[in-house]
């Protein structure tokens, strides 16, 4: 039995920020290229729920039969921000869903342990970076997050087959951020060079020697981790050829911190061909090395949104706006009051609706219903409704509005009709938009997002943003629950503020 990835996706945010706009600001600081940034409505909850829906779409029916979610950033502590991503995607009750928090290495961590474990397993993981103004790390970092279903080839076709995994550690003080704080310390640089280059030697022995590989037998390697310069230094100790180096995607996204391994380790495999050996390098309190071969079924594979695709596929965001949305300025808000913290007992009942996105549909007349309702609109029947999951439906403006008088991290609110195919219809708040950009008979999809936070509680709940040409390449998606999700209920569902 072969170990090795089922399926593979990365997330990549809307928004990018030029660094060069960094150093117009404030005369100092910034850079060259662009860093993705995760809108005003969205945590790494919510990024990971995004690269967790590519992943499954692209797996078909191949269902996992756990959830691990790393990141260093979790909107909560003590709750399990897993079990939002878990309710999100429908999956089964019985599944586990676990969060591996707290250290940037725990993302490559969770992959690792997944590819050495038994069954199937939803490796997800996202972050989103800070740092102080003008700092190299408010320029270079990144926000974004990705998915990777691990598996046998007992669960379905491996896209790459695991030739080895190997870890070495070392407690140093490199990089280390204390709980409540959101800005990163760091060692100066060259110490942690001189840690980090002969452990990266090391890793990659191992894991050659288990692979039954030479260097020069790699067709990609990417390296990555927080620490640029031993970065820098790693490659020149591989023994590979410069062209085998692959996108770190640091000059267009930035360094995502826990995400960033498997992010780049899907844009790597997306890029590959049946055959190649592909191989992430990992640096980050000690070095984490991943070897695996594309098999034929890679050849076969179209993933739903290609990060590629995803890079390219933006709009620029102000620098000031950038600031705002992080919370380092605070602007003039709407003049309507904040909204209160939502009813835990409420969203418990119907987190079909909430978090799922699931409606209902009468039975015998076929009429949708959002939210969903135990009375048909259309002759009248009583709980005579199926489940109808629309969270991968696609829809089209009917109608739209701009709101500047309510509340909004981010003003002015779009809200917009939306027609969904094959029926049904829902007012519901537009993102990754601008207000004058706005179209009626505009095509939309549906994404996860916060609408609010209040008393320490995350309002989640989904919106929708555009289609656009770029972002939408691959398969079409599908329309009902993903293999071993649960069905939905058919209560009368909250409103989205429940």
């Amino acid at each position: 039995m072969m170990r090795g990835i089922l399926s593979t996706a990365g997330y990549v945010p809307h928004w990018r920020l030029d660094r060069g706009e960094i150093a117009s600001f404030f005369g100092t600081g910034g850079g060259r290229g662009t860093r993705a940034v995760a809108s005003y409505d969205q945590d790494t909850t919510t990024l990971g729920v995004e690269a967790a829906r590519l992943a499954l779409r692209g797996a078909g029916e191949i269902a996992p039969g756990a959830l691990w979610f790393a990141t260093a950033s979790p909107a909560y502590l003590d709750k399990t921000n897993a079990t939002a991503i878990h309710a999100a995607l429908r999956l089964d009750a019985d599944m586990p869903a676990l969060d591996f928090g707290g250290a940037i290495r725990s993302g490559v961590g969770a992959l690792g342990a997944a590819l050495r474990s038994d069954g199937s397993v939803l490796v997800v993981a996202a972050d989103q970076r800070d740092g102080r103004p003008t700092s190299a790390d408010e320029a270079g970092a990144g926000d974004g997050a990705a998915a990777v279903l691990v598996g046998s080839d007992d669960d379905g076709p491996l896209l790459a087959e695991l030739l080895a995994v190997h870890s070495v550690t070392e407690e140093l003080i490199d990089r280390w951020r204390i709980p409540g704080s959101g800005i990163s310390g760091q060692w100066e640089e060259r110490f942690g060079e001189q840690v980090y280059v002969p452990l990266v030697e090391r890793a990659w022995k191992a894991a050659l020697e288990t692979a039954g590989l030479a260097s020069e037998e790699v067709g990609t390697v990417v390296v990555t981790g927080g620490h640029a310069r031993a970065v820098r230094s790693a490659r020149a100790k591989l023994g590979v050829a410069r062209e085998a180096f692959g996108d770190d995607l640091t000059a267009t996204v930035g360094w995502t911190g826990a995400a960033h391994p498997a992010l780049v380790l899907a844009a790597a495999l997306e890029g590959a061909a049946a055959g190649d050996v592909v191989a992430l390098v990992a640096i980050g309190d000690g070095v984490d090395v991943i070897v695996l071969r594309a098999t034929d079924a890679l050849a076969a594979w179209a993933p739903p949104r290609p990060v590629a695709g995803q890079v390219t596929a933006c709009a620029p965001l102000p620098y000031g706006k950038f600031l705002s949305w992080r919370g380092s300025v605070t602007l003039e808000p709407p003049r309507r009051p904040e909204p209160g913290r939502i009813s835990a007992s409420i969203a418990s009942r119907r987190d079909d609706w909430k978090y799922g996105f699931v409606g209902s549909r009468d039975e015998s007349s076929g009429a949708l219903h959002l939210p969903p309702a135990r009375v048909s609109r259309e002759g009248g029947a009583l709980d005579e409704m199926s489940p109808a999951p629309m969270s991968d439906v696609e829809g089209t403006i009917a109608a739209f509005t701009v709101d500047r008088i309510a509340y909004s991290q981010s003003p002015p609110i779009v809200f917009a009709v939306v027609d969904f195919d094959g029926g049904g219809r829902l007012p519901i708040e537009l993102t990754d938009v601008l207000a004058d950009g706005v179209r009626m008979g505009d095509r939309v999809e549906m994404t996860f997002r916060r609408l609010f936070s209040a008393e320490g509680i995350h309002n989640y709940f989904w919106k929708a943003r555009p289609i656009r040409a770029a972002a939408s390449e691959g398969p079409a998606t599908r329309s009902g629950a993903v293999a071993g999700g649960r069905d939905g209920g058919t209560e009368p569902a909250p409103n989205e503020g429940s």
